[in-house]
């Protein structure tokens, strides 16, 4: 998250100094793919949690795996 949070303060400076439309889609593109890698993270540390908690609760683990193939 502090990654992302640099990234977007870098933009907005790009934004600021007026910096040309390919650099900063470049550096758009760069937090998309941090982004995605972070919601993974995200919803695959939930789902380990809800196996740890309870394996037995096929409902949960199916929820949390739902939640991932939104996040694609």
């Amino acid at each position: 998250m502090k990654r992302l949070h640099g990234q977007m303060n870098g933009i907005l400076n790009m934004m600021e100094k007026q910096d040309s439309c390919q650099d900063l889609v470049t550096q758009l593109k760069a937090i998309r793919v941090n982004l995605d890698k972070t919601i993974s993270l995200v919803t695959t540390e939930n789902l380990q949690q809800i196996m740890l908690d309870n394996p037995e609760n096929k409902k949960a683990i199916r929820d949390a795996m739902d939640l991932i193939v939104k996040s694609r």
